[in-house]
């Protein structure tokens, strides 16, 4: 399977970060609120990361394929494989499911609204960013046509001029 680290990677921190948020739920006590708050910001730290990653590759690849928004990041129009991306997919639900859970689950700190497990919100970034990173390298496409013509656009101008 084509981007296989991609999508271990994207269930590893997805393990890492729902038995996190849990524990930190369930305790609400130090350490475990700063360690999903670590937790948390550093996902989102690598969702940002393959997001902007996949996104410039998907815009490189924009000038002989048709890439849609939501056969990127949500991997459908045959993107890519129907396991994958149901795999993929599901560990960006996954990623939502138990941000808004925790976070409802301790809505105030000591009487005072807010929490630290609210940083989890932050989370499934991460999911739509590997879902792009993959999509980018390794999804399936229909190439960009000229309008009005069935022959593929030149890569280059003929006079060597954009």
């Amino acid at each position: 399977m084509a981007g296989k680290i991609i999508v271990r990677i994207n269930i590893l921190l997805t393990l890492i970060f729902v038995t996190s948020s849990i524990v930190s739920a369930v305790a609400f006590s130090q350490p475990w609120k700063t360690i999903a708050v670590v937790v948390s910001l550093a996902c989102f730290a690598v969702g940002i990361t393959v997001f902007l990653w996949g996104y410039w590759s998907a815009v490189q690849r924009s000038r002989e394929d048709n890439i849609s928004v939501a056969a990127m990041y949500f991997l459908v129009d045959g993107a890519a494989p129907s396991r994958l991306a149901v795999v993929m997919n599901s560990t960006l639900a996954v990623q939502v499911v138990v941000a808004v859970a925790t976070a409802l689950s301790r809505s105030s700190t000591d009487g005072r609204p807010g929490s630290t497990l609210a940083f989890g919100i932050l989370v499934p970034m991460m999911g739509l960013g590997f879902n792009g990173l993959w999509a980018a390298e390794h999804g399936v496409f229909d190439p960009r046509r000229v309008e009005g013509s069935s022959e593929m656009p030149q890569t280059e101008s003929p006079n060597d001029k954009d």
